[in-house]
């Protein structure tokens, strides 16, 4: 499936300044005057660019207290969010257009804590009525079906992604889900542990069921029946270590062959009910549905109607009144997560854009990406997309068949700025700001059809997995395109009030890392007419390999800022790193083309912008975690490892080969001639 990577900061580097304590000697009859504290080496563009370069920065953001991290891109981040706010707040008191007087109303619905409280589990109230009018075992795959359209998944789920046999084409996979716990193995393991969070979890059911009807005497029966459903459908999934298996989802199979195949769970009026025509869809757990076709003809209807209703009650909870909010939050917050509870802002937020993202994107990006900014940032990226194809052209680790290819496959890569080319179809029905509850089911309802309309040939491409509102900056090997969001283009990446150098040094490099993807260890799988295809040889995977282990053996060697003892782990972060070294490669090239006499001040901006980007503090345990899990190098060396082996960032500095920012000619890694 499509991986997108918004964005990420990597880890913080925290400067802490040692002092040297003085010495005493004892057998001295006489004490000595106390030496004075040494003050810390100055960090130099050739000793330490990264501390040098963000000198400013990393002297006016300290970790805040109770903070784990602080970021110049999380800064991005929070400056975005307060952007949407900002529109929001705009859209309910003065709303511009249609779209923006759904979201504003939404926005006032979800604000309206007063009205929430008295709405109670009213929003609800008609799908509960539905299933309480089930019968019989016929009724109970359409009222699934009903559920799925509003965007309450029960059962299983189902949603649009890349037909790996043909990645121009979405089709629908059928996938497990259903479940109220996160990992199957908890229906069915022994341990203490998970018993005793089974015994949480009954008596979270039981709260859900008592607020969605169910007599307090009838509680501990009725919510032993949904654990008891709920463990049958367990026990025909799969593990989660299964579910990473990519090709464990997919294996396609005939609509017509569903309804012989799965006569009582009806699948084939599910997919008519979801609006969905295509002629083939993905079943990669064929065992599951054959055991819910099972279940749907031999459990009774009641025990299915108690399910149906605690799934509506528990996906719903946080748009409902304070007791569904709080229920919810004791159980999947406190209890499985460990977290506190956000705002009333921010969860309103959380949800909208859960719902109705893709609208305010394009608001979003209406309001706050100016002409000038787009046209600017495509600009750029072509320009760095060209660069790209002359060092292709200039590769000697690829054959002459595996340039063709890469040439080819140059050639088709497309690149989106702002929002995605493909729009919505925006006509939703009127919310209104009585019901916040039932605003989430239409807006739900909305996205819904929307991603059941990027099923079928040559639809693929119909939206993004990222929204334009979150700052991202990605490359989609599914459909070879690189995807610019609206909301990263403004400094650090994007600053239109910096010099072209700065601009490429930051914007370019990132564009340059990503485009990079296309062409390496993950981008030689899909070739230039996207099929999953390997269209390296063995010569061009030797040659990979190599570098990759010089480039983890360089990363690998370096101090983890903040961390005693502990070493950048150079194999998790090497694939991350050659991107990072040939980003900063492919902009300085691309700047000196397009800028061919820069000034001294210029080059030594094109590096400063780089290092801006990675500004950032971290905890020691957020730091000791990342050190384990990331696969990003913390900015530290995010900064200084491409520029170590750029012999352009010695001559801008003034660096002699050997110091701690510049590289011996042997010791140079170059991605790109």
């Amino acid at each position: 499936m499509t991986t997108l990577r918004p964005l990420s900061c990597a880890l913080a580097l925290s400067l802490i300044a040692g002092l040297a304590l003085p010495t005493a000697d004892a057998a001295k009859k006489k004490r000595a005057p106390a030496a004075k504290p040494k003050a810390a080496a100055v960090a130099t563009a050739c000793t330490d660019f990264y501390a040098n370069a963000n000198a400013d920065w990393l002297r006016g953001n300290p970790l805040p207290s109770g903070a784990g991290s602080v970021s110049a891109l999380e800064q991005l981040d929070a400056r975005t969010r307060q952007q949407t706010l900002d529109l929001l707040n705009g859209a309910m008191t003065a709303p511009q257009g249609n779209v923006q007087k759904l979201l504003g109303d939404f926005w006032a619905s979800g604000l309206d804590e007063a009205a929430v409280e008295r709405d109670g589990a009213q929003p609800i109230a008609p799908l509960l009525s539905r299933i309480a009018a089930i019968k019989k075992a016929k009724d109970i795959p359409a009222s699934i079906a009903a559920l799925h359209q509003v965007g309450i998944p029960v059962a299983f789920n189902f949603a649009a992604d890349v037909d790996l046999q043909d990645l121009n084409r979405h089709i629908g996979y059928f996938g497990q889900g259903g479940l109220g716990l996160p990992d199957p193995a908890y229906y069915t393991r022994s341990d203490a542990e998970t018993r005793q969070l089974l015994g949480y979890y009954n008596n979270y059911v039981q709260k859900i069921l008592a607020l969605t009807g169910t007599p307090q005497a009838q509680l501990a029966a009725e919510s032993q029946l949904v654990i008891d459903l709920e463990t049958r459908i367990a026990r025909a999934s799969q593990s989660l270590p299964e579910l990473r298996q990519l090709r464990s989802h997919y294996a396609p199979v005939q609509v017509s062959a569903l309804a012989k195949q799965y006569k009582r769970l009806q699948l084939g009026d599910f997919l008519k009910a979801q609006g969905v025509k295509d002629d083939s869809v993905s079943i990669g757990n064929a065992k599951l549905f054959t055991e819910l076709d099972n279940l749907v003809g031999t459990l009774k209807p009641e025990q299915w109607k108690v399910y149906l209703r605690w799934r509506v009650g528990d996906s719903m909870a946080p748009y409902l009144a304070k007791p569904f909010r709080d229920a919810q939050y004791d159980f999947h917050g406190r209890i499985l997560r460990g977290s506190a509870p956000p705002s009333r802002q921010q969860a309103v937020l959380n949800a909208m854009n859960l719902a109705a993202g893709p609208m305010i994107g394009r608001e979003y990006a209406a309001k706050y990406l100016p002409a000038a900014t787009d046209k600017r940032a495509e600009e750029i990226a072509s320009q760095v997309l060209a660069t790209l194809g002359k060092a292709i052209d200039a590769e000697t680790r690829y054959s002459e068949a595996a340039k063709a290819e890469a040439r080819a496959k140059l050639a088709k890569l497309k690149i989106e700025v702002g929002t995605p080319h493909r729009d919505l179809d925006y006509s939703v029905q009127p919310m209104g700001r009585g019901s916040f509850g039932s605003n989430m089911l239409i807006a739900s309802t909305w996205r819904h059809r929307e991603e059941m309309k990027r099923i079928g040939r040559g639809n693929a491409d119909r939206r993004w997995d990222v929204l334009p509102q979150d700052p991202a900056l990605a490359y989609d090997i599914a459909q070879n395109r690189l995807i610019v969001t609206a909301a990263v283009l403004q400094a650090p990446v994007l600053d239109m009030s910096k010099d072209a150098a700065s601009q490429y040094g930051s914007f370019g490099a990132l564009v340059g890392h990503e485009l990079s993807h296309g062409f390496d260890s993950r981008g030689r799988l899909v070739n230039a007419n996207q099929e999953v295809r390997d269209w390296w040889t063995p010569t061009e995977t030797a040659a990979w390999e190599a570098l990759g282990n010089r480039v983890a053996a360089q990363y690998g060697a370096y101090e983890y800022p903040g961390l005693k003892g502990v070493k950048v782990n150079g194999q998790q972060t090497r694939d991350e790193n050659i991107a990072d070294i040939a980003g900063v490669e492919l902009a300085w090239k691309t700047f000196r083309s397009e800028v061919p006499t820069p000034s001294k001040d210029a080059d030594q901006a094109f590096y400063r912008a780089w290092a801006g980007l990675w500004a950032q503090q971290a905890s020691t345990e957020v730091a000791t975690q990342r050190a384990s899990t990331s696969v990003h190098a913390p900015g530290q060396w995010r900064t200084n490892g491409p520029l170590f082996n750029q012999p352009s960032f010695g001559e801008a500095y003034t660096c002699k080969a050997g110091q701690p920012m510049q590289a011996k000619p042997e010791q140079r890694i170059t991605i790109f001639p």
